[in-house]
């Protein structure tokens, strides 16, 4: 276990013209964020989802938030998928599915992760307005579009009901944290690739 546990985290760096991020991963870690994107309502969606996947983050992100913050959210995304399937290797012996339905007040999120290597996203949520406080409520979806792609996952997020737009974005990155906790951890009763196909 501590072995493979070893093997499990992952580190990268993105560069272009928009955006520039130093990331790494550890998903046999204790829900450690260390993030710093200059977008705050983003920073404490992070650190949501880390602590509640348990999985530990590191990220440092300079983006052109003179534009808006869209490239710097998306290409976080981007980096974490990579991260995410870089940690996972060949996904031997790991639960691969998992869900979670999470309550944040008036607000409830659904949702399953699919560690198949086919990206997909579902992506059902009545946001209340286009602003939760200066961050606009779509690159909610525009983050785990990216991460979803990169991490070859399939995601399915879905929002029955909810008034407040902080709540619902609450609701979600703790939901997408439990469904991975589960789905990234070790399965005690299978060292095999969970698949009939023998990848994934």
């Amino acid at each position: 276990m501590n072995e493979q546990a070893k093997q499990r985290k992952a580190e990268s760096k993105r560069q272009t013209r928009e955006t520039k991020i130093t990331a790494s991963i550890n998903l046999d870690g204790q829900g450690v964020a260390k993030v710093e994107t200059s977008v705050g309502f983003f920073d404490h969606m992070l650190d949501l989802l880390a602590r509640h996947s348990l999985i530990d983050l590191t990220i440092s992100a300079v983006g052109d938030l003179d534009v808006d913050s869209h490239h710097t959210v998306e290409d976080v995304g981007i980096v974490l998928g990579q991260l995410l399937g870089k940690a996972l290797g060949d996904k031997r012996g790991i639960y691969r599915y998992g869900w979670a339905l999470v309550p944040m007040d008036e607000s409830l999120a659904q949702v399953a992760v699919d560690l198949s290597g086919r990206p997909a996203l579902v992506f059902n949520v009545p946001f209340q307005g286009e602003l939760i406080g200066s961050f606009a409520t779509e690159l909610v979806e525009e983050f785990f579009k990216a991460v979803a792609s990169n991490a070859g996952m399939n995601l399915h997020i879905n929002v029955p009901y909810g008034k407040n737009n902080h709540h619902i974005a609450e609701a979600i990155f703790k939901a997408v944290a439990k469904a991975l906790r589960q789905a990234v951890d070790h399965d005690p009763r299978n060292s095999e690739i969970p698949s009939t196909k023998g990848s994934l």
